[in-house]
């Protein structure tokens, strides 16, 4: 008989791009990770993990891990081959490249491309910011997910704060906008569910009957796009019918009289129309929410991806305040928990590194159009905690553009994707079971450690040594780029600050996590106090005045809308969710997840299908005029009429035709902070 392999438990945190940014404790032995739990200990994630994690040790030892650096021999693209090299021949020429091109085109000729595949402090942003700012390489205007609703909630409340989740058990009424929580926010579901057995009511608003929406009271199917409308329609029914706090406006809010004039032009009437529900419902709703205390909001980004997806979340993030919810510790709303943490971003990236005149900024959410017409042309590109190919919108020119043979591509990650196909130089990261991390959150309040489990994997690194590295290529000789990756976790926070009174970095390195130091149970604006310019929450918003927009909440319909003339020949509205299974494009090669997902699906209503001709599991084209892509029809009325729903993100190279559905969707942008439209998408489906 052998003998057991003896094992150990180390602390750590998921990185991954969801607000429950839940706590782990990761079971090693024999240099391997070989189990990983939920830490009972973590209030937020209480001994529970989403499916995905806890599957993390096929992740982490996957056949397909890069482990070497290498160079494409051969064509770019789909079935790219790679030859190892090592990492000093990598960043030699790396180095090399970029000075030649800093010399012959300008340093802005070099863009780096990176989002929140990792979402440690450093991982996400810290010793490669200070390298691209030193370069005087082109600024990343990073707006693919969440920048329009995090712009038009700051207008309204002041910052990314508001509602303690931990409170919402307390709550009487539970809006659900825009959000499944059941798939996306696992761990504040479990409130929720807390909350409904004390006998609250849920109220789920979403274009599709998610599982989130099997489980609430009500589930109100709007179009996509037309969240504004709906809460303005509400606002007009609270004022019109007398179910708002005039006290609590006339102390706290800003604006009220300018913002009482615009929902008159919002009466339920014309309010159904536009979001394609019955006037009852919003009558309803308005009357819930008004009559009820507690009464909490969680409002998701989901909504923030249209047009007017700023002008949505401001609008929702503007009902508390005219009801006075904001009174109630259980009560007004969470968008994200972000603003709460006293992150050092300026100590981290090093911002005084950069060139005067500081370097143009290049949208992310425009990659596409920018590597083929930016001027000066983007001539390099290095890519980390991203898979552009695969997640930016119109793939058609994202696809293009990286198959420039004059394009010089760096990626860095810890699997072949469809971006790495494109690679002049593809370089092995580290998991984050392989390295040093500090982490807030954007669904709880508490700090978190990410201890490494594992010594790296073949000779993968993490983000904070490469650009070390790659600093001394260059010869960058400033103190900064010596920095260990403890001295980053030491210069993330301002601990300073009292919200971390009686914390430290070695407290926090030792405890693993800690909350911040805010009162459990208060009302964080019972008495104002919000964090705009006024203090107040603002109806009428001075920093949207000063950018030159409407400085009160609006509707801004669909840039594809279903009365213009493209809905003639493009009725069908499509949105693209996140697969339970997927994480955006991580999770998307396992085998596991691959095998429970099937294939790239597209849901359509019953009355859609049998317009078409379309019957349950046929093979459908989705196309509009950006391109198309192939999927297996599930007719289900899960989908409103007028909406498909195509689950996300699929690796091109994974589906059956080579596509994804980021094939049509638009490199538009929204109303306010240069975001992403990926839920503004006029579709027709037809038979393959």
């Amino acid at each position: 008989m052998s003998n057991p392999v003896a094992t150990h438990t180390v602390r750590a945190a998921c990185p991954h791009d969801c607000p429950d940014t839940c706590a782990l404790e990761v079971t090693v032995g024999d240099d391997r990770v070989v189990k990983v739990s939920g830490a009972a200990d973590h209030p937020p994630t209480a001994g529970v993990l989403c499916t995905k994690v806890a599957y993390y040790p096929e992740r982490i030892h996957h056949a397909d891990r890069l482990l070497y650096p290498a160079r494409r021999v051969g064509a770019k693209g789909p079935g790219a081959r790679f030859e190892r090299i090592s990492w000093d021949e990598a960043l030699a020429t790396i180095a090399r490249r970029f000075q030649r091109i800093v010399a012959s085109d300008g340093a802005e000729a070099i863009v780096p491309y990176s989002y929140a595949g990792n979402s440690g402090l450093l991982g996400y942003g810290s010793m490669d910011r200070r390298f691209f700012h030193r370069l005087g390489a082109s600024r990343l205007d990073r707006t693919i997910c969440a920048s329009a609703g995090a712009l038009g909630y700051q207008a309204t409340i002041g910052a990314s704060v508001g509602l303690d989740p931990e409170n919402v058990v307390d709550a009487r009424l539970i809006i659900l906008w825009g959000s499944n929580s059941v798939v996306s926010n696992l761990h504040f579901w479990r409130l929720v569910q807390e909350a409904k057995r004390r006998g609250a009511r849920l109220i789920a608003i979403d274009p599709c009957r998610t599982v989130t929406a099997d489980k609430c009271d009500q589930h109100i199917a709007l179009l996509p796009g037309t969240d504004a409308a709906l809460a303005l329609g509400l606002m007009h029914v609270l004022i019109r019918d007398g179910l708002i706090d005039h006290d609590y406006i006339a102390r706290h809010t800003l604006g009220f009289a300018a913002l009482r004039e615009r929902v008159l032009a919002y009466p339920p009437a014309r309010v159904a129309a536009i979001c394609g529900i019955d006037e009852v419902e919003v009558e309803g709703l308005a009357h819930a929410y008004g009559d009820t205390r507690p009464v909490a909001i969680r409002v998701n980004y989901g909504i923030n991806r249209t047009a007017g997806g700023g002008m949505a979340v401001r609008s929702v993030a503007c009902l508390p305040a005219l009801v006075g919810a904001w009174r109630d510790p259980a009560g007004g709303v969470l968008l994200s928990t972000s603003g709460n943490y006293p992150v050092a971003t300026a100590a981290l990236e090093q911002p005084e590194l950069m060139p005067e005149p500081m370097p143009r900024i290049v949208n992310m959410s425009r990659i596409g159009n920018d590597l083929l017409r930016a001027r000066p042309a983007i001539k390099a590109l290095f890519v980390y905690n991203s898979n552009p190919v695969a997640v930016a919108p119109h793939s058609a020119e994202v696809v293009e553009g990286f198959a420039r043979e004059d394009l010089f591509t760096v990626v860095h990650d810890l699997f072949q994707t469809d971006t790495a196909d494109y690679a002049d130089i593809l370089l092995p990261a580290t998991s984050h079971m392989e390295q040093l991390d500090v982490h807030k959150s954007y669904g709880h309040l508490y700090l978190q450690v990410n201890q490494p489990a594992i010594a790296p994997l073949g000779e993968a690194l993490p983000n904070t040594e490469l650009f070390r590295r790659l600093a001394r290529q260059m010869g960058f000789s400033e103190a900064c780029f010596s920095d260990s990756d403890e001295d980053l976790c030491r210069q993330a926070f301002d601990w300073s600050d009292p919200r971390l009174a009686g914390l430290s970095w070695e407290r926090l390195r030792a405890d693993g996590h800690a909350r911040l130091n805010l009162p459990r149970g208060a009302a964080p604006f019972a008495e104002g106090g919000f964090p705009t310019p006024s203090g107040k929450c603002e109806f009428h918003s001075s920093l949207l005045a000063q950018a030159g927009l409407d400085p009160l909440p609006n509707f801004i319909a669909p840039h594809e809308w279903r009365e213009s003339e493209l809905a003639t020949e493009f009725p069908l509205a499509l949105i693209t969710p996140p697969a339970r299974n997927f994480l955006n494009t991580s999770f998307a090669n396992s085998a596991r997840f691959l095998a429970q997902e099937r294939s790239p699906a597209l849901y359509l209503h019953p009355a859609d299908a049998a317009a078409r001709g379309i019957v349950d599991e046929r093979r459908v084209r989705v196309f509009n005029r950006r391109g198309e892509f192939h999927a297996r029809a599930v007719v289900t009325d899960r989908v409103r009429p007028g909406v498909a729903m195509s689950t996300s993100i699929w690796w091109r190279k994974l589906s059956p035709d080579g596509r994804n559905c980021n094939e049509v969707t638009s490199q538009a942008l929204t109303d306010m902070g240069g975001g992403a439209t990926f839920y503004d998408c006029l579709v027709e489906v037809a038979d393959a």
